[in-house]
C-alpha cells in the first residue's frame, strides 16, 4: 500500500509533477479514511463522481450481485444484457421524447467522442464549434474541443474545422454556420469555474443550431444525474439537446458513459459502415448494475430535491471579507478568492483539517465545491465553518 507520494510514482504514471498524495484505505459515505482511520470529508466527490456517496449500500450489493451473475460477455451492442436494457430505461424515463436512444460507453470522454463522430455522420459535416474555457476530457476528439490553449499546444495537431466561442456572447452565435455539424457546450461549465450560460444566451443557442442544422450536443458529465437540483442541469434552461452526453455521477462510483439521442440520429451509427462506432466494455454489466442502484438511490432517498436547500446553506456560512463570490447552482459551487497563493493555502489548511477539497482547471483562484449529495445540514455547516477558518488563516 503506497504510503507517500515515492511510493505512489513508483510504478504508476504521474498526471502531475505534485500529487495530492493522500492514502486511503476505504471511504463510506461523504468520509474517506486513511491507514491510520484519520478521516477526511469529501468536498468534491472524486470531481462530481460520488454523488451518492461512497459505498452506498445499495450500490455495493448491486455491485456484488451482478458480479456473481455474470461480467463481461461481448463487446457493447451485440448480446441481450438486462441490466443494460433496464439502466438505459430508466435513464431515458427522466428526459424528453427526443432523447430515447442510450450508446454507453466507459467515461465521459468517450462519450464526446461518440458524440463527435454521431454529428459527423448524421450531418455529413466537419464543422465543429466550442467554447472559450471548455473542458470536455483529455482524448484526442474531446481535447480538441477545449477552450485552452495552454493544454493543448504540446499535443498539436488536434481534429481541424474546429473554433471556439464565448459564453453568452450573442454575436458569436453568427459562427454557428452551415458549416458546422456541432456544437459542444457543458450546460454549465466545470473547470471554467462553475460558469452558468444566461437562459437568453442558452434559447438563442438552441434557435441558431436549429436554423443551420447543426446538432447542439449538451456536456452533463459533471453537472448531471441531480447535482445541479435536477436530474439533468438542461431543464433549468427550457431547451432540450440533439445529443447529451454523461458519466461521472452515473455509476454510483463505477466506470461508465454515454452519449444519448434519438433513435433516428443514432441508428446512422449501424451502417454504412457497420459498426460505425464500438466499445469493447461500454455499458459493463457491472456499472449498469450500480448506475442503476444508484438513480434508485436518488429518487428514494429524494436526493435531487433536497439540493436547492443545501446550496443555500453553503452560501449562508460561506461568508468571509475574502470571499468575492460564491458562484454556481446546487451542489456544484465555486468560492472566489483573489490568488491562487491564498487558493492553495486554504487547500492545504482544510485538507490538514480532514476537509478535502480542490480547484478548478482553468480557474486556479476559486475553490470547488462538489460534495456528495448525501451531505447532512449538519456537516454542510461544520464544512463551512472549517473553511472560512482556513481561507482566514490563508488570507491574514
Amino acid at each position: 500500500m503506497p504510503s507517500t507520494r515515492s511510493e505512489l510514482l513508483r510504478h504508476l504514471a504521474p498526471t502531475s509533477p505534485s500529487p495530492v498524495g493522500l492514502t486511503i484505505e476505504r471511504a463510506q459515505g461523504i468520509y474517506m479514511y486513511g491507514p491510520d482511520g484519520r478521516r477526511y470529508m469529501d468536498l468534491i466527490a472524486g470531481i462530481s463522481v460520488s454523488n451518492v456517496g461512497h459505498c452506498h449500500p445499495r450500490v455495493v450489493q448491486a455491485v456484488q450481485q451482478q458480479a456473481a451473475t455474470h461480467m463481461h460477455l461481448m463487446v457493447y451492442g451485440e448480446y441481450v444484457q438486462n441490466i443494460q436494457l433496464q439502466f438505459a430505461e430508466r435513464i431515458v424515463s427522466d428526459l424528453p421524447a427526443g432523447l430515447t436512444s442510450v450508446y454507453f460507453v466507459n467515461s465521459g470522454s468517450e462519450a464526446v467522442e461518440g458524440a463527435i463522430k454521431l454529428a459527423k455522420r448524421v450531418t455529413g459535416r466537419s464543422g465543429l464549434v466550442a467554447f472559450k474555457d471548455a473542458y470536455h476530457g483529455s482524448s484526442n476528439g474531446a481535447l480538441s474541443l477545449m477552450g485552452n490553449e495552454a493544454y493543448k499546444g504540446p499535443f498539436y495537431p488536434l481534429l481541424p474545422d474546429v473554433r471556439h466561442i464565448r459564453l453568452n456572447e450573442m454575436d458569436d452565435l453568427r459562427l454557428i454556420d452551415r458549416s458546422v455539424a456541432a456544437v459542444f457546450l457543458e450546460t454549465i461549465q466545470g473547470e471554467a469555474g462553475v460558469r452558468i450560460p444566461a437562459i437568453a444566451f442558452m434559447k438563442a443557442l438552441r434557435q441558431r443550431c436549429s436554423q443551420v442544422g447543426a446538432l447542439l450536443v449538451l456536456d452533463e458529465i459533471q453537472c448531471g444525474f441531480g447535482r445541479t437540483g435536477s436530474m439533468f442541469a438542461f431543464e433549468q434552461f427550457d431547451i432540450v439537446p440533439d445529443v447529451m452526453v454523461i458519466a461521472k455521477g452515473m455509476g454510483g462510483g463505477m466506470p461508465i458513459g454515454a452519449f444519448v439521442a434519438s433513435h433516428q440520429l443514432m441508428e446512422t451509427l449501424s451502417h454504412d459502415p457497420i459498426l460505425g462506432h464500438i466499445t469493447t466494455f461500454g455499458g459493463h454489466p457491472v456499472s449498469c448494475a450500480a448506475g442503476l442502484a444508484a438513480l434508485h438511490v436518488l429518487e428514494e432517498e429524494q436526493l435531487v430535491q433536497q439540493v436547492p436547500r443545501k446550496e443555500a446553506l453553503f452560501r449562508e456560512h460561506l461568508k468571509h471579507p475574502a470571499i468575492r463570490e460564491v458562484r454556481g447552482r446546487g451542489l456544484l459551487l465555486a468560492i472566489q478568492l483573489d490568488s491562487f497563493a491564498q487558493l492553495t493555502a486554504a487547500i492545504d489548511r482544510c485538507i490538514s483539517c480532514g476537509i478535502v477539497t480542490d480547484w478548478f482547471l482553468f480557474c486556479n483562484d476559486a475553490m470547488r465545491i462538489a460534495p456528495p449529495l448525501t451531505i447532512s445540514d449538519d456537516e454542510i455547516i461544520e464544512a463551512c465553518q472549517i473553511i472560512v477558518s482556513a481561507i482566514d488563516s490563508a488570507t491574514k
